[in-house]
């Protein structure tokens, strides 16, 4: 399946590169990934969905891998959202949406909000309206650490190691090379430092939108729940049952946060079925 290189215009004019594949024509679906990571972290599922007959799209988050930083340093659930807005006004069809952690906050909060309008179908991955604190603050130490860069990729993939125990070690770091940028002879992670220290007080002061965002939806809803996640638990799980009656469930054992990368086959079987349940894709 032939890939391509896109360009993309989120709020305020804000570049964002996307890496698309499929017919230009067929429904959109937008992967849209996590915080501190880039659209390469649904390499795999941008080939199953464009197979299927999506036009799958996976663009950079502002701030993060090749896509533009906010002007003003400020990043909150509100402006991924706006970016969201914008990138479905250029893909001209209602998409369905998937979004992992902070992908899957944007996406309920411009879905909640827009309705059918917005999105077709929602895909929650991991990640629900209240987030576990402690499990945020172990994901948010992660990306705060090594601020000095690192002297080469495998010193990176060893703080990665590190932090993901329970993870199995890649063959190779050419997946993890994806995420840094070479600067004055040292490795960083190529993310906008701005983004760690505006969005999490963002988020919380969020709340209470985003409980109205997921009370409002009225679409198809799948959550994705790693059973090993320290940031959804069952408590999260189960506010997001009461305030979302029709959400459907799918929990992926020996799975953590990063679900999508630690069991890629059974994430994508579990997000084919629910497109498939409710007829989806519909072409034009």
């Amino acid at each position: 399946m032939k890939r391509e290189h896109i360009t993309l215009t989120g709020a305020e004019g804000v570049p964002l590169t996307a890496e698309a594949a499929g017919d230009h024509t067929a429904q959109p679906a937008l992967l849209l990934h996590g915080g501190g990571q880039t659209r390469g972290s649904w390499r795999d599922t941008i080939e199953v969905l464009a197979e299927l007959g999506f036009r799958a799209i996976a663009p950079d988050a502002r701030g993060h891998g090749d896509s533009g930083r906010s002007p003003d340093g400020q990043y909150s659930p509100d402006i991924f959202a706006r970016d969201l807005h914008a990138i479905i006004e250029q893909t001209g069809r209602a998409p369905v949406l998937i979004g992992a952690s902070l992908g899957g906050i944007a996406a309920l909060l411009a879905a909640g909000e827009g309705g059918s309008d917005v999105a077709s179908a929602l895909v929650l991955v991991d990640v629900a309206v209240t987030t576990n604190p402690y499990g945020v603050q172990e994901v948010h130490n992660f990306m705060q650490a090594n601020s000095d860069g690192f002297a080469s990729v495998d010193e990176a993939a060893e703080a990665v190691a590190s932090y993901a125990t329970d993870r199995p070690r890649p063959r190779s770091n050419d997946g993890l090379k994806r995420n840094l940028r070479l600067r004055d002879g040292r490795w960083y992670w190529h993310w906008d430092p701005a983004f760690l220290t505006t969005f999490h007080p963002a988020h919380r002061a969020s709340r209470d939108r985003l409980v109205q965002a997921a009370r409002a939806l009225k679409v198809p809803v799948l959550l994705v729940h790693a059973a090993n996640s320290n940031v959804v638990t069952e408590t999260e799980v189960t506010e997001l049952r009461e305030l979302i009656p029709h959400l459907e469930y799918v929990r992926v054992e020996g799975a953590g946060h990063m679900v999508v990368g630690d069991r890629n086959g059974v994430f994508n079987t579990a997000i084919l079925d629910f497109l498939s349940r409710h007829d989806l894709p519909r072409r034009a």
